[in-house]
């Protein structure tokens, strides 16, 4: 995906996020709060794909990570569960933040936040609601096809 798509994406997911939240069940239901952080990781991913002080090994996982959001097929296709299917998305973005918090100097990733609080603090809180309302195996198939797909490009 190049810059221009990237944006169009990220502009289509903010607004059917936000217009999902705003109705009945969207308001009700149970990962409102991390399905809110799509847009967000979207965008800082896009950001540190771009960024020139992320290594050319972390870039690899951060693509990946981006091609997981823009696929239609996944773990949990957004075609078939409307914008809950964003979850495992979710979850693989902060699984792939949370390596790159701890690999690469922190204030690289840091600086390209544009969410509400603390970077960190919203990883550990996806990383935890995932776990316990999906189970913790969404999200470690999540970052299992992470790491396939980094291990297929770094060779």
């Amino acid at each position: 995906m190049n810059q221009d798509a990237n944006h169009d994406f990220y502009l289509r997911l903010r607004s059917k996020i936000t217009r999902w939240a705003k109705t009945p069940g969207g308001k009700r239901h149970h990962l409102l709060n991390t399905l809110l952080l799509a847009p967000d990781f979207f965008h800082l991913l896009c950001k540190l794909s771009a960024d020139p002080e992320v290594p050319l090994k972390h870039k690899a996982q951060v693509a990946a990570a981006l091609t997981y959001f823009a696929a239609p097929i996944d773990l949990m296709p957004e075609a078939l569960m409307g914008p809950a299917g964003y979850a495992d998305d979710v979850a693989l973005a902060a699984w792939c933040l949370n390596q790159l918090l701890n690999k690469v100097d922190a204030s690289v990733v840091h600086k390209h936040w544009a969410g509400n609080g603390k970077l960190i603090d919203q990883i550990r809180r996806v990383i935890d609601t995932t776990d316990s309302k999906l189970g913790g195996g969404v999200a470690t198939r999540a970052a299992r096809w992470l790491e396939r797909k980094t291990a297929l490009t770094a060779k």
